[in-house]
């Protein structure tokens, strides 16, 4: 199994720019196809972005086109989520998660088609 832990959230006034990473370890990282979701308070968890496991392939939710940046570093097993243009709206615990095989199209924004998680981090954005 693969084991992830996520970094880089914190507090921030909105229109900032905050980059999380996820860390991988335990298995060959570049086996494995990964999203970023995110969970605000008493809400779903949501589907953010996906990458490929080449990073060749990416996919946004529609609310994070044009703002987020999905990547992956496979030599350093390592994804990160770069947001920029941060409002209100985009506070919420980030986790990172993995699936192998890497996922069908339609199945990228479904949480439990998923692996593997993170433990999360907090992002808090102020108005």
């Amino acid at each position: 199994q693969v084991q992830l832990v996520e970094s880089g959230g914190g507090l921030v006034q909105a229109g900032a720019s905050l980059r999380l990473a996820c860390a991988a370890s335990g298995r060959t990282f570049s086996d494995y196809g990964m999203a970023w979701f995110r969970q605000a308070p008493g809400k779903e968890r949501e589907f953010v972005a996906h990458i490929s496991w080449s990073g060749g392939s990416t996919y946004y939710a529609d609310s994070a086109k044009g703002r987020f940046t999905i990547s992956r570093d496979n030599g350093k097993s390592t994804l990160y989520l770069q947001m920029t243009s941060l409002t209100p709206e985009d506070t919420a615990d980030y986790y990172c998660a993995a699936a192998k095989p890497d996922l069908f199209s339609g199945l990228y924004h479904v949480a439990r088609a998923y692996d593997y998680w993170g433990q999360g981090t907090q992002v808090t954005v102020s108005s």
